[in-house]
C-alpha cells in the first residue's frame, strides 16, 4: 500500500487518521519505525492527507527575533517543572483568560494529549516526556473551538505542532509553542522496559523521565536504578532507538515552526543555585509569542544565542543515528528485553552503573542501619 509520506518517515503526529473523509490511513508502528498507510481500496485520492503531513507538507518556519532563558515566578510552579516551569506558567494565564490549552499527559498507561480549562489539568501537564505522545483526535476539536471564536493554545513537539498549524490553516486564534526536542521512541519499547523491571505501565499511575538536571526514569516516585542512569534513560540520552524519522528531522534548526520554542538553557551562565532550580530557554518567533510572555507570570534574563545554541544541537540539526541502532533493534526484536539489549550493546557502560549502583545500595543500607541503631 502507498503511504502518506515517505516510507518510513512518518512522524507519528495521527493528523492524517483525522482528517480523512473514507477513514483510508491507518498508522503502523513497527518499534523503529511509523508508517501511514493508506487502503488504496478506501482512498478517493482528495490528497488531504498530503496537504496536512508535516512530513510531506512542512508550514512556513521562522528565525526568532528574540531569545530569553527564565523560569516561572511562582516557585512551586518553577519546582514542578522539569526546566524552568515557563510552559506551566504560560499555560496557566492562557487558561485565566479563559482560553483553551491542548498539551500532552500520561494517563491510564498512555501519553496522549487532553484539554485545560482549568489550573488543575494544567497542573498535570508539567514534566518532560521522554516518549512518543500521540495527539490523535484533538485536531478536529482544536478547529471547533478556533471557529467558535476561543483562543487555543497547543504545546507539544516541533513535527505535532506543523500538524496542528497545517490542519487549522495556521488560524488567527491559534498560539503554537513547541519544544526543543532530541527524537522520541516508540511507546512499545517503554512498556517493554517497564516490563522488565516487573512494572505495568498500565498499572501505575504516574511516571518522570527526569528531574531537573538528573535524567532517571521513575514509576510512582520510585526510580527504577539507584543512583544512575537506567537503561532506558541511556539509550535514550545516546539516541539509540528514537523512531527512523527523528534522525532526519527538518524542525530540529534555528528556524522555528510555532510562536514559541521552549528548552533547557544549558550552557548558562547565571549562578549555579538558579541552574540547579531549573532554566528555561526561550526563542520567540513573532508578536503572537512575545504576546504570551508578557501575560504569563515569569522572570527573563538574557541569553548568548550563539552558546544556547551551541549546548542544543537540536536548534542546528537532528540527533545522529547511532551506529548501534540497528544492533538494539535486532537485539529487541529476538528477546522482547529492552534493559539486556541495551547491556548487549554497552557492556562496559552497563558493569560501571551496575557496580555504582550496588554501592550506592549498600551505602544507602549501611546508613538506614546505623541510623536505626543510634535510634
Amino acid at each position: 500500500m502507498k503511504t502518506v509520506c515517505e516510507l518510513n518517515q512518518c512522524a507519528g503526529c495521527m493528523a492524517c487518521l483525522e482528517v480523512c473523509p473514507v477513514k483510508a490511513v491507518h498508522i503502523q508502528d513497527s518499534i523503529r519505525f511509523y508508517n501511514a498507510f493508506i487502503d488504496p481500496d478506501r482512498c478517493t485520492g482528495c490528497h488531504r492527507c498530503h496537504s496536512i503531513c508535516p512530513v510531506h507538507t512542512p508550514p512556513g518556519q521562522t528565525e526568532p527575533i528574540l531569545w530569553k532563558q527564565g523560569w516561572a515566578s511562582d516557585s512551586t510552579v518553577r519546582k514542578a517543572a522539569a526546566s524552568g516551569g515557563i510552559a506551566s506558567a504560560i499555560e496557566m494565564s492562557f487558561v485565566r483568560q479563559g482560553g483553551v490549552v491542548y498539551s500532552c499527559l500520561f494517563q491510564a498507561g498512555k501519553f496522549q494529549f487532553k484539554k485545560a480549562e482549568n489550573l488543575e489539568i494544567v497542573r498535570q501537564f508539567a514534566g518532560s516526556q521522554y516518549v512518543k505522545s500521540s495527539p490523535e483526535g484533538i485536531y478536529t476539536e482544536i478547529l471547533r473551538y478556533l471557529r467558535d471564536g476561543r483562543k487555543v493554545l497547543f504545546v507539544g513537539l516541533p513535527c505535532q505542532a506543523a500538524a496542528v498549524k497545517n490542519f487549522t490553516k495556521s488560524h488567527k486564534n491559534l498560539y503554537l509553542i513547541d519544544l526543543v526536542c532530541h527524537g522520541t521512541p516508540s511507546p512499545v519499547l517503554l512498556d517493554m522496559f517497564l516490563h522488565d523491571q516487573g512494572i505495568s505501565l498500565n498499572g501505575i499511575r504516574r511516571i518522570s523521565f527526569r528531574r531537573k538536571n538528573q535524567f532517571r526514569l521513575a514509576a510512582d516516585g520510585r526510580d527504577i536504578a539507584a543512583g544512575v542512569w537506567d537503561a532506558y534513560t541511556t539509550a535514550f540520552c545516546d539516541a539509540v532507538f528514537y523512531t527512523e524519522s527523528c534522525y532526519s528531522c527538518r524542525y530540529a534548526q534555528i528556524h522555528r515552526v510555532s510562536d514559541l520554542t521552549l528548552g533547557d538553557s544549558w550552557g548558562s551562565q547565571l549562578p549555579m543555585p538558579q541552574q540547579k532550580l531549573g532554566i528555561s530557554l526561550i526563542l520567540c518567533q513573532n508578536k503572537k509569542g512575545k504576546n504570551l510572555l508578557l501575560s504569563a507570570e515569569i522572570h527573563l534574563e538574557e541569553v548568548d544565542l550563539e552558546k544556547a545554541v551551541s549546548c542544543n544541537h537540536q536548534l542546528q540539526h537532528p540527533s545522529f543515528r547511532h551506529r548501534k541502532r540497528d544492533r538494539f533493534f535486532d537485539e529487541v526484536e529476538q528477546t522482547r528485553n529492552v534493559q539486556r539489549s541495551v547491556w548487549k550493546c554497552f557492556p562496559i557502560k552497563f558493569l560501571k552503573k551496575s557496580i555504582k549502583s550496588f554501592l550506592i545500595k549498600q551505602r544507602s543500607s549501611l546508613w538506614k542501619e546505623s541510623h536505626g541503631q543510634q535510634t
